[in-house]
């Protein structure tokens, strides 16, 4: 019998296959050949469309001993494909392993995974019981719930006792977390909650663990999954409960590669999979705030803090009164309040979202610039390594001193704007005495690590110099002093979200501190006393902001009201990609009713030794703008050395 075979490649259509003797049916996973080699493949639901080319049936090989891919898995791996303009093979790669299906794990391997604890109880308040009543509500079928509450409110709690529910059930659970590899602090507050280990999924785990956790996910061993974004794809057996923690946070773009928004797709997820989904925040997105107004989303809220521990105050330093010393970023009137705090022993924070020494980096003799050669951007100082970083691509050189003019017979360099190792300098001088640490992805995603935390959080290092990596979820007792060291750098730029962004980090940021009871104060350096993002900020409800925004955005036609759909061309041939992009604009132009925007060149206009243009198409929300461009670009040929990203939904315009 002739069936249709699926295969994780770049194919947008299942190949024909005989079964011979073997029963098969839709979703199971098979060994089949192709070309010269054997690939996994899954009986899929259609087959090919007819083709004039005559061709030979192979014969699949054999079928693998694995439960097979669920119909609802299956539906949302085709709409998934059809909303992101993603190859349907690459999608259903997406749910296996290296592109195989895993088979006879050693049963031993998932005692540690037994869900037969005795789970601790734990005392909620009156507000969070009233929020877990609403989330419990409706929890056999699909719906969306937002769980919003201030920072420190106790929100994991309650979900996790709404996961509890699901599980005692006897289904499985996914929670997905924006920045999986630095959480070592949840998964402590999930095991002394549950009494086992979740299973934990991200690209930095091991093959071997990989395949324990992809085979106790489809034969449902495993009931708990907290994962990154490719954890979605995992082909649960009984999923019952999806919870996207920190929903707003733009990590759960993924920008390369296979281009999606994991959070969207897990409601997508739940609607195939017909359950509830909850997404969790202090702030949400402006989408997720759009659909609570059009009563799309359920919502519940947690107005005050656990334990009635109080929120920060907030103070606004004007540095054109509190002038700052040269070279120097930090204020006397800051030193004076900060010392203050640090001799109550509290600990304290110094916030600058920048990493490294120095963003820009020039000679005064020679006017010397470094920049990547593979990129379009400024290398970045770093100190600590003694060398220049490409953000990017990950471009490194030393900092080479011969002067070009040969002056002097050395560059004599300048640093120009700080980066958290320079602040980290400054602080060593103003504190010579106090203990400090620089957070951020340069230093504390290491597999040490979780030593480092518990320092922070045993209050063995007072001070913190931190990017917005410390803003996520991190519980840190002690910490009840923040200085945003320079406020006005992120009110730079114009990108649709910067606002919205910057609303979200401030709020995540602000929420570390003070969160055992002792009175907090968070500090603003600024130039800029009349930004209205300062006073959305310090202001303790966030939705008079969304409120705001949504009217903006609906009055000039931004999303969430009309959808975006970014189409990137890149290419090493700059006078190629320029020609091609302008013959691709006009030939999108003649063929879909809707507005086509560009080519203009990217804000960064080359990454690692591609240039890249964009083009921008806009029209209302409807699967009918994504159709009309899959059919136009499927007869359009691009000059070799032409490649084309598709960017549904794009939070980003770099």
């Amino acid at each position: 019998m002739k069936i249709p075979i699926l295969l994780p490649k770049i194919f947008d259509y299942p190949f024909t296959y005989e079964s011979g003797e073997l029963n098969l049916k839709l979703g199971d996973y098979v060994k089949i050949p192709f070309g010269n080699s054997e690939l996994t493949g899954v009986v899929w639901n259609e087959f090919e469309k007819e083709k004039n080319k005559k061709f030979i049936v192979k014969k699949v090989i054999s079928k693998i001993n694995v439960p097979s891919l669920n119909k609802n898995i299956i539906n949302f791996i085709i709409w998934f494909s059809k909303y992101n303009l993603i190859p349907i093979g690459m999608a259903l790669r997406s749910s296996l392993l290296s592109g195989e299906a895993i088979e006879n794990i050693n049963t031993e391997e998932f005692k540690k995974f037994n869900t037969n604890f005795k789970k601790k109880s734990f005392d909620l308040s009156k507000e969070q019981s009233v929020a877990l009543r609403e989330i419990n509500k409706e929890n056999d079928k699909f719906r969306v719930h937002v769980l919003q509450g201030i920072t420190g409110s106790g929100k994991t709690i309650v979900y996790f006792e709404a996961l509890k529910a699901i599980i005692d059930k006897g289904f499985q659970g996914l929670i997905m977390l924006p920045e999986i590899g630095l959480t070592r602090q949840f998964e402590e507050k999930f095991r002394e909650f549950f009494g086992f280990d979740p299973a934990i999924w991200h690209s930095g785990i091991t093959k071997k663990n990989k395949k324990i956790i992809w085979n106790g996910i489809s034969t449902g061993k495993i009931k708990v999954v907290i994962g990154a974004r490719s954890s979605l794809f995992l082909p649960f057996k009984n999923l019952g409960l999806i919870t996207v923690d920190e929903e707003h946070d733009q990590s759960y773009k993924q920008d390369e590669g296979l281009i999606y928004n994991a959070r969207d797709m897990a409601v997508s997820r739940a609607y195939f999979q017909n359950i509830p989904v909850n997404l969790i925040t202090a702030v949400p997105s402006i989408e997720t705030y759009e659909n609570i107004k059009n009563k799309k989303y359920k919502i519940s809220n947690i107005l005050n803090r656990f334990e009635e521990a109080s929120l920060p105050n907030y103070e606004i330093i004007d540095l054109n009164k509190s002038k700052l010393s040269a070279q120097s970023w930090i204020s006397t009137e800051v030193i004076k309040k900060v010392q203050k705090h640090l001799d109550k022993k509290d600990q304290v924070l110094f916030f600058l979202n920048r990493r490294g020494f120095s963003p820009y980096v020039l000679c005064k003799n020679c006017s010397k610039v470094y920049s990547c050669p593979n990129c379009s951007i400024n290398l970045v100082y770093h100190k600590n390594r003694k060398n220049l970083l490409c953000h990017y691509c990950g471009f490194s050189t030393d900092l080479k001193r011969e002067c070009k003019r040969n002056i002097s017979g050395s560059c004599k360099f300048v640093f120009s704007g700080p980066g958290v190792e320079k602040i980290s300098e400054e602080v060593k001088k103003i504190f010579p005495n106090r203990k400090q640490i620089i957070f951020s992805s340069d230093t504390i995603n290491k597999k040490d690590s979780y030593k480092i935390l518990e320092k922070i959080t045993d209050n063995k290092i007072p001070i913190l110099i931190g990017t917005q990596l410390i803003s996520k979820g991190f519980h840190f007792p002690n910490l009840n002093c923040i200085v945003v060291v320079d406020i006005d750098l992120s009110l730079q730029g114009h990108d649709l979200r910067s606002a919205e962004k910057n609303l979200q980090l401030y709020h995540q940021l602000s929420g570390r501190a003070g969160r055992t009871g002792k009175p907090a104060t968070v500090y603003f350096q600024t130039y800029n006393l009349d930004k209205n993002i300062i006073f959305d900020i310090t202001n303790k409800n966030p939705n008079l902001f969304l409120e705001r925004e949504l009217e903006l955005r609906k009055k000039n036609n931004l999303p969430p009201y009309q959808r975006f759909i970014s189409l990137i061309l890149t290419s090493t041939d700059e006078k190629k990609l320029q020609r091609e992009s302008i013959k691709f604009k006009n030939y999108i132009y003649s063929k879909i009713d809707y507005l086509v925007l560009g080519p203009v060149n990217s804000s960064i206009y080359k990454i690692r030794k591609n240039y890249r243009v964009r083009l921008l198409i806009r029209g209302k929300k409807s699967l009918k703008i994504q159709e009309s461009l899959f059919n136009a670009l499927k007869y359009f040929k691009f000059e070799k050395g032409i490649k084309l990203s598709v960017d549904v939904d794009p939070i980003s315009f770099n």
